[in-house]
């Protein structure tokens, strides 16, 4: 068993989309309305990584205090470039002494990103962001 998906509710699907797309490579593979609610999946491509937008108008959202997710990026100085280029406050990076580096950004609706780089051996594919 593996997880398809996570789901992420937000108030604006636009910014949504252009901030996973920016920060972890993910594109759009298929968006379509339902009812009122419209919807976009972004997908690594390779069907590993798979993520949910969510946006029904007048509708609850989620807010992000307490959720993080990680990506994995073989390019993290980059990264974290990118994310002060477009203004997105990303923190220091940050070694915790496990060969590993990450930074953390904020999405639009307050999810923790953290972008994490992971030494050659305890990776667990390639061609990653």
């Amino acid at each position: 068993m593996h997880i398809k998906h996570i789901t992420f509710r937000v108030r604006d699907l636009e910014r949504s989309i252009w901030f996973y797309e920016i920060m972890t490579g993910l594109a759009v593979s298929r968006r379509f309305q339902s009812g009122p609610a419209e919807l976009a999946f972004l997908t690594n491509g390779d069907g590993e990584t798979e993520i949910e937008l969510l946006h029904i108008p007048q509708s609850q959202t989620f807010e992000g205090q307490g959720m993080f997710i990680c990506f994995e990026t073989d390019k993290l100085d980059e990264m974290r470039r990118l994310a002060h280029e477009h203004g997105l406050n990303p923190s220091e990076i940050q070694a915790p002494g496990d060969q590993t580096r990450y930074f953390y950004v904020y999405d639009p609706d307050g999810v923790s990103v953290q972008l994490r780089s992971f030494p050659r051996q305890n990776r667990t594919g390639t061609g990653r962001n």
